[in-house]
């Protein structure tokens, strides 16, 4: 039997996870809320960093497909830089409010050369928050994803951390 080697996280994408963790973790230690998951899919545009090889700066085109009733999201995100990645994720909605929720989700990344997910295709854990505007149909997000042995040359993690506004639909 062969034992595999979990990558080795380099000290900035521990604190990247760490911070994460922490902040989507900290943002429920209110009372509990007792109220359904944030209705709303959306369609949004915003900013990403990723902290591979260096840090990447693109643009993310971002999607959630809320599934009525469950506290189940589908999403996907693409990203356009020096690069192009996409990551589509199936994702656990844990409500804040009528109006915000927090997520924890996985899925697949998919990257192209100097993308801000790294350069191949890997396993993805994202987590995130996302707020419905009260009285407008705009949505805010805001999310990290981490890329598993996301790099060709050697193992290791690509870290994307982005945000933005929706149009909910």
């Amino acid at each position: 039997m062969t034992r595999t080697r979990m990558p080795q996280l380099a000290r900035w994408q521990r604190a990247a996870i760490a911070a994460t963790i922490a902040l989507v973790g900290g943002l429920g230690f209110g009372e509990a809320a007792s109220a359904q998951a944030a209705y709303g899919s959306y369609v949004g545009v915003g900013a990403s960093a990723g902290f591979g090889d260096e840090t990447e700066v693109a643009g993310v085109i971002a999607f959630r497909y809320n599934v009525l009733e469950l506290p189940i999201s589908l999403r996907a995100q693409a990203f356009i830089g020096d690069g192009f990645a996409i990551a589509p994720t199936v994702s656990y909605d844990i409500p804040l409010s009528w109006q915000t929720d927090v997520y924890v989700g996985a899925g697949v990344s998919f990257a192209g050369d100097d993308s801000v997910l790294g350069d191949k295709t890997a396993f993805a854990i994202q987590s995130g928050i996302d707020h419905m505007m009260s009285d407008s149909n705009l949505a805010l997000f805001g999310n990290a994803i981490v890329a598993f042995d996301a790099f060709r040359d050697r193992d290791a993690a690509a870290v994307s951390v982005q945000g933005g506004v929706g149009l909910q639909f």
